[in-house]
């Protein structure tokens, strides 16, 4: 792949601009998703509680943020993994943390902002767990969970972005904020049709592409 760590700031600014038609695809095609699976009400409803119950604990209790900050560094580790690099050094605290990798690209510096870390654990020892010990009555909770973890990588990552952060400064603002939205809306298109089942995840993409297409022709109109 195209390492663009090494790509000048004002083309990721350009770049970034190129693929504001698919941010709007995308923003669109995630409301048809939602449409489309807003009756299933046995997934969606444990859901959408267990991030108000994580959303309760965000405003009223000390925040964990060595909890976050762990996951966080966790994840460029595991992304350095993902494309052939090693992880030489990790530190965690509660103020934060760094790693030092042998390679890097925008995808490993800016994964623990759209990759739900948290989330993803949650959905593997679920997995393992059914089938071990067949955990099918249990699906409320583990939606529950789910809910509650996804609120985690959301709000926490919401929190840490009010102040500076060198991954975001090192790729530029506009180019971090199109990964971000683009890499969170990636999850919601493919993960709620994992979850609800009703609907496939060739419709996300159908959904995307014709929502892109229509954002590019109504520019071509307006210019």
């Amino acid at each position: 792949m195209v390492n663009l760590s090494a790509v000048p700031k004002w083309i990721k600014f350009l770049i970034a601009i190129l693929l504001l038609p698919v941010c709007a695809g995308a923003a669109r095609a995630l409301w048809l998703m939602v449409r489309a699976c807003g009756n299933a009400d046995i997934t969606l409803v444990p859901f959408i509680g267990g991030a108000g119950c994580w959303v309760v604990i965000f405003f009223l209790l000390p925040k964990p943020m060595w909890i976050y900050v762990f996951g966080h560094e966790l994840t460029h580790a595991l992304w350095t993994w993902l494309f052939g690099g090693e992880v030489k050094k990790m530190m965690v605290t509660s103020k934060g943390g760094h790693v030092v990798i042998s390679k890097t690209n925008f995808l490993i510096g800016l994964a623990p902002y759209f990759f739900p870390l948290y989330a993803v654990l949650v959905i593997g020892v679920f997995v393992l767990g059914n089938l071990i010990w067949n955990w099918h009555g249990y699906l409320v909770w583990f939606h529950l969970l789910l809910g509650a973890a996804y609120a985690f990588h959301i709000s926490l990552t919401f929190h840490v972005l009010q102040t500076q952060q060198s991954d975001i400064t090192s790729q530029g603002y506009l180019f971090s904020a199109v990964v971000i939205f683009l890499g969170n809306v990636c999850v919601l298109l493919f993960g709620i049709p994992l979850l609800t089942a009703r609907v496939g995840m060739l419709n996300s993409i159908g959904w995307w592409l014709e929502s892109t297409g229509m954002v590019v022709h109504w520019l071509q109109r307006v210019i």
